[in-house]
């Protein structure tokens, strides 16, 4: 390889370039410039690369710093415990208040005759609900009859004999043994008569029994053991009823109505006996009030709930058997916890709660908390704070507004 070969600018092109370029001070400082360039592109290349900057810590993860203007826009609120009373909203289903309501059983057997009553209907006690052709009738007045005149006589040879033994008329052994017939057939006249009444008997036709006057073949009625309203009727003309078996009416009275709802945890342990309630149902505006009467001391095994009975004032009889009301349920002891107002309280981005506190240098952090009890337009702190803290209540999205910037 020889010189030219290094060099492809001819000696015509030299000379002219000769001429054109000519050493000028200002040429000579462009050229210096340019060569000071590429030897600081040759350094930088070559000398080892400088460490980049540490990353900015995350705001999100640092402290918001306020100036005095921005603090003007801000209120703090110092937590302390503070009293309060738990509500309690849940939902119930109406039902009969089971100790003033009865299921109608057929007190004897026979076909059903003639119904006296329809749903809907007052009634008061004994008053007759239907008839009832029962042989049960004829069976009972046949053995009243028979032990009443069984116990009339044996009682008259019971006096004589008592009477002859005191004139020695008869042995005292015999005299005994009248006086224990007698009381046996009065113990099964007692008992017949009985038989009488639990197949409702009408009371006049007993008396006609009792003085041997002669009765027609009476039949059945079955009457209403309490008061209330024939809320149910089970049975029609001609059905069969068997003996202490067939169900015929649900009698209720409706004036007062018992609301189940269920209960669950921290909401049980809120709630006793004696605790007010107000309810309202989905189909009028209408308000009711009761009161919690009794805590099931069992749990569903299927949803874990506890049932609370609530007794209810039932005007107008408007509250119907397994009918939803709403019930809200108000705490009447007080119950003591660290509360925030609910302004107070933001969710990060994994939607979990915290508040801005006052750090001791001025700045505010977030604080996750774990909320409790919402009471009213507060918050019950589970866990998080403690009291004297300061958290923000106006102006928490205001720093969590910069901080995010």
């Amino acid at each position: 390889m020889n010189a030219h070969s290094l060099n492809p600018v001819t000696p015509r092109a030299a000379r002219v370039l000769k001429r054109v370029w000519r050493p000028t001070p200002v040429r000579i400082r462009f050229a210096a410039g340019l060569v000071g360039a590429a030897i600081l592109a040759i350094v930088a290349g070559c000398s080892p690369k400088a460490e980049s900057p540490a990353p900015s810590i995350s705001p999100t993860a640092s402290n918001v710093v306020l100036t005095a203007a921005q603090r003007q826009k801000i209120s703090l609120y110092a937590v302390q415990p503070s009293p309060f009373r738990k509500v309690v909203d849940t939902t119930g289903v109406v039902d009969f208040d089971n100790d003033q309501s009865t299921s109608v059983i057929a007190p004897f057997g026979g076909p059903v005759s003639k119904l006296l009553v329809n749903p809907g209907d007052k009634v008061n006690a004994g008053d007759p609900l239907a008839s009832v052709d029962s042989p049960d009738f004829a069976a009972a007045i046949s053995a009243y009859r028979k032990a009443l005149a069984t116990a009339q006589t044996l009682r008259r040879v019971a006096d004589m004999d008592k009477d002859l033994l005191e004139h020695h008329g008869v042995a005292q052994r015999e005299a005994e043994q009248a006086q224990t017939d007698a009381v046996n057939a009065e113990a099964d006249r007692d008992a017949a008569l009985q038989m009488l009444v639990s197949l409702n008997l009408d009371p006049e036709v007993i008396k006609d029994l009792q003085a041997s006057r002669p009765v027609s073949r009476p039949g059945g009625t079955i009457r209403s053991p309490i008061p209330g309203i024939v809320v149910e009727k089970l049975i029609s003309p001609g059905e069969l009823l068997t003996a202490g078996t067939t169900p015929c009416f649900t009698v209720a009275n409706l004036s007062k109505v018992w609301v189940m709802v269920q209960l669950f945890g921290s909401d049980l342990a809120a709630i006793s006996v004696g605790d007010s309630v107000e309810l309202q149902s989905g189909l009028a505006t209408n308000r009711f009030t009761g009161t919690v009467d009794n805590i099931s001391a069992l749990v569903n095994p299927d949803t874990r709930a506890v049932l609370v009975r609530v007794v209810v004032e039932n005007p107008g009889d408007f509250l119907k058997k397994q009918m939803y009301v709403s019930a809200r349920i108000k705490a009447q002891h007080e119950s003591t916890g660290l509360l925030v107002p609910v302004s107070a309280v933001l969710s990060d981005d994994e939607n979990l709660p915290f508040v801005y506190q006052v750090q001791p240098d001025g700045s505010f952090a977030r604080q996750h908390v774990t909320l409790g009890y919402r009471a009213g337009d507060q918050y019950e702190i589970a866990n998080g704070l403690r009291p004297g803290d300061q958290v923000v209540v106006d102006g928490a999205i205001f720093i969590q507004f910069i901080q995010n910037q």
